[in-house]
């Protein structure tokens, strides 16, 4: 029996799905991030004990992961060498990596153009129109993901700098913040390990906040999802699908300003896609 395995990984966790010919899905399993720019090792660990842990669901035998055509929708893959480096340490023979942001797309729209604006620990916004997927974004904290919950949550961390600094008032959010990690010692301590799914869990302290920081955070967030859009929207608009932890927000924000479609389907669709064609 042919076997398919779709990954969808990215800077929180990354989820398996084993899947038969016809697309029934036959296990699921769930591990730790697989960013695969930031930690290549880490995330081949946890791609495998996803990978594993379906299998088991789906009854297989361990060495099935070998025959497995696999999917790999993953963060980081568009980084220099990061795809190369993660095939050599895997145990697919046959194999298609690509972006979880090309992943999601493949997922969000099946066969429809349109746009999608992907936001969670990171962002990226793609454009499928003919069969040909365009995206922008996608770089990562240190160079971009405007409008995600991990930029969001370094932001937070700045302002509450900037007020102990005396830059701003020291709202009721920046408190709370300050006082959670100790003052600045604590939140610099904080910065140098942090990876983007730790700056990520403060997202929802300002999603759920009136504070004027907050609200600063997110109409900055807003602008710039929208500038973002604008770009891809070319000179044919499509209409736009909000995936993410975070598109939901960003949809309700921005309704209005195109049409909104709903999700066709997840990032782990658009992998087992990507598993059928390696096939």
């Amino acid at each position: 029996m042919d076997l398919y395995l779709g990954i969808d990984g990215g800077g929180t966790g990354c989820r398996a799905a084993v899947a038969d010919a016809s697309g029934r899905i036959l296990g699921r399993g769930a591990a730790g991030p697989a960013n695969i720019a930031s930690d290549v090792l880490g995330a081949r660990d946890n791609i495998l004990a996803a990978a594993n842990k379906a299998l088991a669901e789906a009854d297989c035998p361990p060495d099935a992961i070998a025959r497995l055509a696999a999917g790999l929708g993953l963060a980081g893959a568009n980084a220099a060498g990061a795809a190369q480096a993660l095939r050599r340490a895997l145990p697919f023979t046959r194999l298609r990596i690509e972006t979880d942001g090309h992943a999601a797309v493949r997922g969000a729209l099946g066969g429809h153009d349109g746009i999608v604006a992907a936001i969670g620990t990171g962002s990226v916004f793609a454009r499928q129109s003919g069969g040909v997927i365009r995206q922008i974004g996608g770089w990562g904290l240190v160079l971009g993901d405007q409008g995600s919950g991990a930029w969001l949550g370094r932001g937070l961390l700045a302002e509450v700098l900037a007020g102990l600094d005396g830059f701003r008032p020291m709202t009721p959010l920046l408190q709370q913040v300050a006082a959670q990690y100790g003052g600045k010692e604590g939140i610099i301590a904080f910065s140098l390990s942090a990876r983007p799914a730790d700056f990520a869990a403060l997202a929802p302290r300002i999603l759920d906040s009136a504070d004027p920081v907050a609200q600063l955070l997110l109409a900055r967030a807003t602008d710039d999802v929208a500038a973002a859009i604008s770009v891809i929207q070319g000179d044919r608009p499509l209409p736009v699908t909000f995936i993410g932890g975070l598109g939901p927000a960003h949809a309700e924000r921005l309704a209005g300003r195109w049409p909104i479609r709903p999700s066709q389907g997840t990032a782990l669709d658009g992998a087992l896609m990507l598993a059928r064609e390696a096939a």
